[in-house]
């Protein structure tokens, strides 16, 4: 069963400082640092990740480059909420999903078909940990070679 984490990107952006800080300047240098960061943890563990972005186009869009995560636009009049619930509702019972968002609704809707939840802050400190656990294993191989 493949491991897939999904991130609701603006709850993220909202609650990383230095997101939020990017965000405040330039809400695209946000966007493009966090998919940044999360194709890099998703290199580093092999975990699938697809971020869900609130967007303004009249359909649900994706986009994803090769070796890049997956990355969905929430089409006019939708959310990212209503996007991840789909995903969720889809694909849990087929797929090893956790859901990353600080919405407590939303945490309740996604645990209700199968995923498991944590809040964005939780995922904060995974991407942290796996990054110093990568450092510390390259240093490692480093000195073995």
């Amino acid at each position: 069963m493949a491991r897939v984490l999904l991130v609701d990107a603006h709850s993220a952006i909202f609650a990383w400082p230095e997101l939020r800080a990017l965000h405040q300047r330039r809400m695209l240098l946000a966007r493009e640092s966090l998919v940044k960061t999360l194709t890099e943890y998703q290199d580093i563990t092999g975990i699938r990740v697809v971020a869900v972005f609130d967007g303004q186009g009249e359909h649900i869009s994706e986009v994803s480059e090769p070796g890049g995560i997956q990355v969905f636009y929430s089409g006019q009049g939708q959310t990212a909420d209503s996007v991840i619930e789909r995903l969720v509702a889809m694909y849990g019972r087929e797929h090893d999903l956790t859901v990353a968002t600080s919405d407590l609704l939303e945490q309740d809707t996604a645990a209700s078909f199968g995923a498991v939840c944590i809040s964005v802050e939780i995922l904060h400190g995974m991407i942290e940990e796996a990054r110093a656990g990568f450092v510390r294993e390259s240093k490692r191989h480093r000195r073995e070679s």
